[in-house]
């Protein structure tokens, strides 16, 4: 989580916990941005054939890969794969995939190219090639060299370079490289017609007396690429994970160049790295001979306030001294979309992020993942406009949270019926505190009053709002998602105007028009609603407090809690219309059951006789 959402919670938190100490009689005392990173958006070049030197420098192939294998000058051939969800391209230079281009997303300067421009520019490409980014095999060899398959030539056994595939095909692309006189290193690629997995093999032919350590590791360096115009905001969604156990164990690179890392021992279900909206996914076909794992991560700052995260997996795997060793995995290249995600095995659901706050994912995930995320697509099956499902969709939240709302309004009115009586007992033990917390008390338990009732009902709603928060921050449903005038995308802030500096504290440069609209409504509701003059200061801090922290926030985010809160205002409205004036009635039998309020009562009693005894003394 990055630090302007966390500080929004922990403000949000002080604020709430500040009005439960102010409606609470207290005890006696026991001692960017639109500064933009636009130079991380690599625009590719059309070129699919090229003369690639290889340069090492001395000493010469034979010395830095021993006797085993083949120099590496060569001439790198492209092969291209085309499905209904990406264009593949595959390269002879370490036999893998070279670029991977996602046909139905597109990059973010889309709207400033022709409408005939070619996919290399269109669509995002989200392999990091020239850092690795793709399964690459590592192993020591007998004679002392370390090999990693990405620097080898493999040559491929498939006819054409230009392929597609329709329906229900599935085409699969061989890649050999020699080892030594009768050895061979294989990898094999099954793509399908219509989805994201690949299924990869790998083969070692003969190479029982070439590796040693009886080991070797599948590795994906340098995670991949960034594909949004602001590599700070995706900086803070980006990691890298393991399945281990049963368990997702994230690692998050800090954003001060330190670099991070992890060991994992035994069964690894599955490895990936992710940016915001995007992930690679690698999955043994047999978790259980997996012999661990290693993550690292790193960020390295650019100018702009720009930031990238770099991460690397590797899965430590068995080697059999056998003359053929196998060994199967699936690479899953694609949208980070829990529809989608979920159809796999391994729960790669888990890849989607609700967020934890403080260690309640265990409380948000559930709400987000079964509650809110399902209503949320039901609706967009009948509203194709994802601004309109939101707005339907913050109604359908209100109307199910009135019960908790009504709840909280009572109990305030409760509290304001009592006020007259409370300020006579400061008024008659204004010389004895400990006596005006007990009468105080007393008087709540008279009339079943519970000081705490109106800011209860607020926190019970805090799992929910922060699955909301988690569910549109990174839903890639939003990316790129119109809705009207001025809002364009819906996963981007929605900015009117740029200040051309950054405000201390919050680091805002832009002003957002819907975080503007939603500290108005917010002022508007608190209005409504804080009637009690020692709590009027949260009536400004709290709608401007607000407002700045979501001037950087997704417009998606903002809408909600606009309209969220437009039907608040008007409910309010509704209720106070309705209602009729307070009249406290003593409650029958009030200490026939130990409640809240008289255990309360019964401290502050305990708490005046030890300041009695005190004074005697």
């Amino acid at each position: 989580m990055d630090k302007q959402t966390t500080l929004a919670f922990v403000l949000i938190g002080i604020i709430l916990m500040v009005w439960l100490y102010m409606t609470t009689p207290t005890q006696p005392p026991h001692e960017p941005a639109k500064d933009q990173d636009t130079t991380l958006t690599e625009k590719p070049v059309t070129t699919e054939k090229s003369d690639v030197e290889v340069k090492k420098p001395q000493p010469t192939d034979s010395l830095l890969f021993g006797k085993f294998f083949e120099k590496t000058s060569f001439t790198e051939e492209i092969i291209t794969i085309e499905n209904d969800v990406a264009i593949i391209e595959m390269t002879n230079k370490g036999g893998k995939i070279n670029k991977f281009f996602l046909k139905s997303f597109n990059n973010w300067y889309v709207n400033d190219l022709p409408e005939n421009a070619s996919y290399y520019k269109k669509n995002i490409q989200l392999m990091n090639h020239k850092e690795g980014g793709s399964p690459d095999i590592n192993f020591l060899t007998t004679d002392g060299k370390s090999i990693s398959t990405a620097d080898l030539r493999f040559d491929a056994t498939v006819l054409g370079n230009n392929l597609k595939l329709k329906e229900n095909d599935s085409i699969v692309i061989e890649y050999k490289a020699k080892a030594g006189l009768e050895g061979s290193i294989v990898k094999r690629y099954t793509f399908y017609a219509n989805r994201y997995d690949t299924k990869f093999d790998i083969e070692f032919n003969k190479m029982d007396k070439l590796i040693s350590n009886n080991s070797y590791d599948v590795v994906w360096e340098n995670g991949i690429r960034f594909v949004e115009n602001n590599s700070a905001d995706e900086a803070n969604y980006s990691n890298a994970s393991v399945h281990y156990g049963d368990e997702q164990v994230i690692i998050d690179a800090p954003h001060d160049d330190e670099t991070i890392s992890k060991d994992f021992n035994g069964k690894v279900d599955w490895v990936t790295v992710r940016n915001k909206y995007f992930a690679a996914v690698v999955v043994p076909s047999s978790p259980q001979s997996v012999e661990g794992a290693f993550v690292k991560g790193h960020s390295k700052k650019f100018p702009g306030n720009g930031i990238r995260e770099f991460y690397s997996v590797r899965l430590q795997m068995p080697f059999k001294e056998t003359s053929l060793h196998k060994e199967s995995f699936t690479l899953f290249i694609g949208p980070v979309d829990y529809k989608i995600l979920k159809d796999y095995p391994g729960e790669l659901q888990k890849i989607v992020d609700f967020g934890s706050f403080f260690g309640l994912k265990f409380i948000v995930r559930p709400i987000a993942e079964y509650i809110l995320l399902p209503l949320f697509n039901f609706l967009h099956m009948f509203i194709s406009n994802y601004g309109l499902v939101i707005i339907i969709f913050s109604l359908i939240i209100k109307i199910v949270l009135y019960p908790l709302t009504k709840q909280s309004f009572q109990s305030m009115k409760k509290m304001q019926a009592l006020q007259p009586k409370i300020a006579e007992i400061k008024e008659k033990y204004k010389e004895d505190p400990a006596k005006i917390n007990k009468e105080t008390m007393k008087l709540y338990s008279t009339y079943g009053v519970n000081p705490a009732g109106g800011c209860l009902p607020m926190l019970l709603q805090m799992p929910i709002f922060i699955a909301l928060w988690g569910l549109f921050q990174t839903a890639i449903e939003l990316r790129q998602q119109p809705f009207i005038w001025w809002i364009h995308d819906l996963s981007q802030p929605d900015v009117i105007l740029d200040l051309g500096f950054a405000i201390p504290l919050f680091g805002i440069s832009q002003i957002s028009g819907l975080a503007l609209l939603m500290g108005i409504t917010t002022f508007i509701q608190q209005k409504q609603t804080i009637k009690d003059p020692s709590q009027q200061m949260l009536v400004y801090i709290m709608p401007v407090m607000l407002t700045f922290l979501f001037m950087s926030f997704p417009s998606g985010l903002n809408l909600y809690y606009f309209m969220f809160n437009l039907f608040s205002i008007a409910q309010q409205s509704y209720i106070n219309r309705n209602s009729k004036d307070m009249v406290l009635e003593p409650v029958k039998n009030p200490n026939q059951k130990k409640g809240f309020m008289q255990k309360m009562m019964e401290a502050a009693e305990q708490n005046a006789k030890a300041a009695q005894q005190k004074k005697k003394k």
